[in-house]
């Protein structure tokens, strides 16, 4: 470990453009199966909430899925969204260039998503060499967000104590995670009428803040 920052970033709406696509294709195939879902309504409720607690919540709702009619939901979603990754998705605004810009700084992706979709991400939008293989998937560490033990883990794996890490996030349930995991958090924050940035994260509102963010935090 150096004197350096260790930059956990998140990956749906703070590396790649992908939340819009998610809440279509949601909007799409849940309904299908009998869950009534809006594109508005996973931006306004459900943004960066693992798959399974939305199901779980609109069984709630609507009522119970059996298990293999879940899983065909789940599977139809998942394929209908990396089709659509790979034909349509674009890195967030000013995002490449800020990560060019930190180049020295070690990173890592930490993501609710499973690891499929991250490596998806990555090579859809021409990021994957500013992360190699350091991709930690909640899928396969078995911890989500808001739990922070997701961003603990990867802290640990990269060889950095929480305090010496940064977390850049979108969505709340990110924020929450890397505040309560005691690391520096960086909300980037898309909707600052309708969202507010929880004390103790620095709010920006576009990618090209970040270097300069990050350069102020340095010891």
């Amino acid at each position: 470990m150096t004197s350096s920052l260790c930059l956990l970033f998140d990956s749906d709406g703070t590396l790649v453009d992908s939340e819009i696509l998610l809440a279509q294709v949601m909007a799409e195939t849940l309904p299908r199966y009998g869950l009534p879902f809006t594109a508005r309504q996973y931006m306004e409720e459900f943004r960066g909430v693992r798959f399974l607690a939305i199901v779980r919540r609109l069984e709630t709702r609507h009522g119970a899925l059996d298990e293999a009619r879940g899983q065909a939901m789940e599977d139809a979603m998942r394929a209908r969204m990396e089709e659509r990754m790979r034909e349509e998705l674009e890195a967030i605004d000013g995002m490449p260039a800020a990560l060019e810009a930190l180049a020295a700084y070690p990173r890592a992706v930490v993501s609710n998503g499973p690891e499929r979709k991250i490596r998806c991400a990555m090579d859809s939008t021409g990021l994957a060499h500013h992360f190699g293989e350091r991709l930690f998937s909640a899928y396969t560490l078995g911890v989500w967000k808001p739990d922070p033990a997701l961003y603990l883990k990867a802290a640990e794996a990269m060889g950095y104590p929480p305090e010496r890490c940064v977390v850049i996030d979108d969505a709340a349930v990110g924020v929450a995670a890397g505040l309560a995991a005691g690391m520096q958090v960086v909300h980037l924050n898309h909707f600052p009428d309708e969202e507010t940035t929880p004390e103790g994260a620095i709010a920006i509102r576009h990618a090209g803040e970040l270097p300069a963010v990050i350069a102020a935090l340095m010891p």
